[in-house]
């Protein structure tokens, strides 16, 4: 079984890094690994230092399962030599550490302090005043955070609270530094994304910008202020999965992309199967089958604590109904293919025990009306017979009823017998009008018991007699079903592992119908998958925007491990730039999970990474905080990216002036290209600094390929083409591009006029017309309230200052001119 299948539950400890026996000893000058983790809320931070190069190394915020078999992957890969963690921890980090303090081969120190010292500020604050022997110790505090925010994502809160920790550690034990001055402190020379071996490294800036994700508030008024729904982004239109587990673990797939082939095919070879159209039966009849796979976890673990409710009993049968159902479905067809043969082996012969076992002892339809366990006849005499005694019990106590009344007081119309559990038979008297206080409910040869609801509650001589004669009938009945169903419970948690297997099976059979029916639905193909530096994609389609737009021009990418490593696309705003950057980015997406891609042919060489440079529009700022956000992801993607890794770049240099911007730029793409071409990334730049190619700022290199979206001007007409060529965009027809976004003709023409003077260094003119008082009074008051603007101020809505306030007036000057 894949090992991607376990993180729903979680892998064993056996694991022992070497030389780190407990019957060995280290050298005292051996380099150490120092791991800090905190566990909250089914997510994990974590960082570690490695003395040997005194380099720190981080993972973002990654989701983790109640066994936390992520961070057991991390350890085996890392083997520390001392763990931090908080003193104040989740339950599941307690026993992960118990657990691993009882593997004899490996017994890394554990350290823990106190909670405070992994906040989210004191861990800031603590990576500002590290030792960074790299900077100039004359940086600002600001220019300090804005490197750092280049080095190590700010985005995880778990993890920097995992970094105050850590260095706290590394101050006091002076790891390095032990014969140095107090005033030394040890130092950190280089930090370093960490990723688990085999797993695609993506930050959350790409899923973002890419669509990967993303949560929408929910539509329902009733759910607007608790709950989120998935919005238009790629899991949303893969997802198509009938449990609960399997959505679970799609989006795991999604969080890890693997580079693991042997994993990748196993997945590719199950959807190949379901999207040929003579499988649709079968795939119908397992879909309605994965409907009834319920929470086996949950219900396992109330069955430990004997805590089962009525419906438990009803959910656990289903499950494993539809597992005996499903294996044998499954059992028809080709089983050289991989999981089908899991499942055929996998669901043992317990699971038909568990189910007829079940199907023999449970009453479900008296348990749900009952709201408790209740047992059908035949399966315990002794209940048996005290259920025919419960039910032949009304028609006696009448009669006993009956004879009661004959010795009571006349006044007394009426009585009758009943009988309550943990008390016992009861006399049941109407309050006569008469009978006012408690004196006044004495009656010889009775004994009171209570008064309710106006009926007096007696207990006789032939009362006492029934309790001696049939006992307590419905406190037996409970105590014994309760007995058969803790026996019941016995045999399904010896049996537990089978169930467990059903849970990873049925999972990843769910994920992979769930992209074979998309696959169906929007025509993807499956991509060839080798280890190789290339990508090639055929009339490849953005996968969300052909659900938007009627008609969608496919573009093909091609890069090879000699030539068009980094290739730079240039074209107007709007000509189609943006989208076919994330279009390439989706599909190697899409090939790291397994699923099939939207391209008529492509072949993918697994990448390591798809490093970002692109803003989504909702991130969108303007100024120095977007030219500063540009910095941090090429800083990024130039210091974390290798020869096997995607990059994308969209219009680096916004907000800021242009010779800085197409300066960076051009450095960043030389950077690249004097790399040797084993260690060039696939490079995808869209960019408007043309100038970047006019002015000769790039080597030559058959690396370097230069491609353009090509357009067609009819007229005074700009069209849009979409369609990628060789080349290089000669005009920015910014011009057409602002008729089309509705600009005024006049000031349309007003801009090309000014454009031209500036190009040709002629000196430029006012209008002839000149503004009235009123109309420098307008603009003198809308300039003044922008420069009271605070751009710093976290809180302040730029957009709906230029709404409200500069849009309104720009629109009155153009109609007064």
């Amino acid at each position: 079984m894949a090992a991607a299948l376990e993180d729903l539950r979680g892998g064993g400890m056996g694991f022992g890094p070497p030389g780190l026996n407990g019957d060995e000893e280290e050298e005292e000058d051996s380099p150490a690994v120092l791991l800090s983790v905190v566990v909250q809320h089914g997510q994990v931070g974590l960082c570690f230092y490695d003395s040997a190069d005194s380099s720190l190394h981080y993972m973002v915020d990654t989701p983790d399962n109640h066994e936390l078999h992520l961070l057991t992957r991390v350890i085996q890969e890392v083997s520390p030599h001392v763990i931090i963690t908080s003193a104040k921890q989740e339950r599941c980090m307690t026993r992960y550490l118990q657990e691993l303090g009882q593997n004899p081969h490996y017994k890394p120190e554990v350290v823990t302090y106190p909670y405070v010292d992994f906040g989210l500020e004191v861990g800031k604050q603590r990576l500002l005043s590290a030792n960074l022997p790299f900077l100039p110790s004359c940086i600002s505090d600001r220019d300090r955070m804005s490197y750092l925010s280049s080095c190590i994502s700010f985005d995880s809160p778990l993890m920097l609270r995992a970094v105050g920790a850590l260095l706290k550690c590394l101050d006091r034990r002076r790891v390095g530094v032990e014969l140095e001055d107090s005033s030394v402190g040890v130092p950190i020379l280089q930090f370093h994304a960490y990723t688990l071996k085999g797993v695609v490294c993506i930050d959350r800036d790409t899923y973002s910008v890419l669509q990967i994700f993303k949560s929408e508030l929910h539509p329902s008024v009733y759910k607007l202020q608790s709950g989120e729904k998935e919005g238009l982004s790629l899991y949303g239109i893969l997802n198509r999965c009938r449990c609960k587990f399997g959505s679970k673990l799609l989006r795991l797939w999604f969080l890890r992309p693997t580079q693991d082939l042997a994993v990748l095919h196993r997945r590719q070879e199950v959807i190949r199967f379901f999207t040929s159209p003579r499988n649709s039966e079968v795939l119908t009849t397992l879909q309605s089958s994965l409907r009834n796979i319920r929470n086996i976890p949950t219900l396992l673990r109330r069955m430990s604590l004997s805590n089962t409710k009525a419906t438990d009993w009803q959910s656990i049968y289903k499950t494993v109904y539809s597992a005996v159902c499903i294996r044998d479905t499954v059992r028809h067809l080709p089983q050289s293919i991989q999981l089908f043969r899991d499942i055929s082996e996998g669901f043992s012969d317990d699971l038909h025990y568990i189910a007829s076992l079940i199907s023999r002892v449970v009453d479900f339809e008296t348990s749900l009306a009952e709201n408790r366990f209740t047992i059908k006849p035949n399966v315990d005499p002794a209940i048996d017979e005290k259920k025919r005694k419960m039910m032949g019990l009304s028609d006696f106590l009448t009669d006993v009823a009956r004879r009661e009344l004959e010795y009571l007081d006349p006044r007394i119309p009426s009585c009758c017998v009943i009988y309550i559990p943990l008390i016992g038979f009861l006399l049941s008297l109407p309050r006569l009008p008469s009978m006012l206080e408690k004196e006044d409910f004495e009656i010889e040869g009775l004994d009171f018991m209570f008064l309710s609801e106006d009926r007096l509650h007696y207990r006789s001589q032939r009362t006492r007699e029934l309790d001696d004669l049939l006992g307590d009938l419905h406190c037996d009945i409970r105590d014994m079903e309760t007995a058969v169903m803790t026996q019941l419970q016995s045999a399904i948690l010896e049996r537990s592992s089978s169930l467990y297997k059903v849970l990873d099976l049925t999972a990843e059979l769910d994920c992979l119908m769930a992209m074979s029916t998309a696959s169906q639905e929007y025509s993807y193909t499956s991509p060839k998958l080798a280890n190789h530096r290339k990508i090639t994609i055929t009339q490849g389609r953005h996968p969300l925007l052909e659900l938007c737009s009627p008609v969608f021009v496919a573009n093909s990418f091609h890069s090879s491990e000699s030539e068009g490593r980094v290739k730079i696309i240039t074209g107007p705003n709007s000509s189609g730039k943006s989208i076919y950057l994330k279009q390439v980015g989706l599909i190697v997406f899409m090939a790291l999970i397994g699923s099939d891609v939207p391209a008529k042919e492509a072949e993918i060489g697994l990448v390591d990474g798809i490093f970002t440079r692109m803003q989504s529009r909702e991130s969108v700022s303007v100024g120095l905080s977007t030219f500063m956000i540009d910095l941090n992801q090429m800083a990024q993607a130039l210091n974390s990216s290798t020869g096997n890794s995607l990059v994308l770049i969209d219009e680096f240099g916004k907000g800021t002036n242009t010779v800085d911007g197409l300066s960076l730029l051009a450095a960043s793409i030389c950077h690249w290209l004097r790399k040797a071409p084993v260690d060039v990334p696939h490079v995808l730049l869209a960019t408007n600094f043309h100038s970047v190619l006019q002015l000769g700022l790039l080597p030559s290199s058959s690396l370097l390929s230069l491609l353009t979206l090509e357009t067609a001007v009819d007229g005074d007409e700009l069209v849009f083409l979409y369609q990628l060529k060789d080349g290089i965009c000669q005009s920015s027809y910014a011009a057409n591009i602002a008729t089309l976004a509705g600009l005024p003709t006049c000031l349309v023409q007003r801009g090309v006029e000014v454009s031209e003077l500036y190009r040709t260094g002629r000196p430029i003119k006012r209008t002839e017309k000149a503004s009235s008082d009123e109309q420098a009074k307008r603009c003198r008051s809308v300039v003044e309230k922008f420069l009271s603007l605070d751009l710093d101020d976290k809180d302040l809505d730029l957009q709906a200052f230029m709404k409200d306030e500069l849009l309104p007036s720009a629109g009155e000057l153009l109609n007064r001119s």
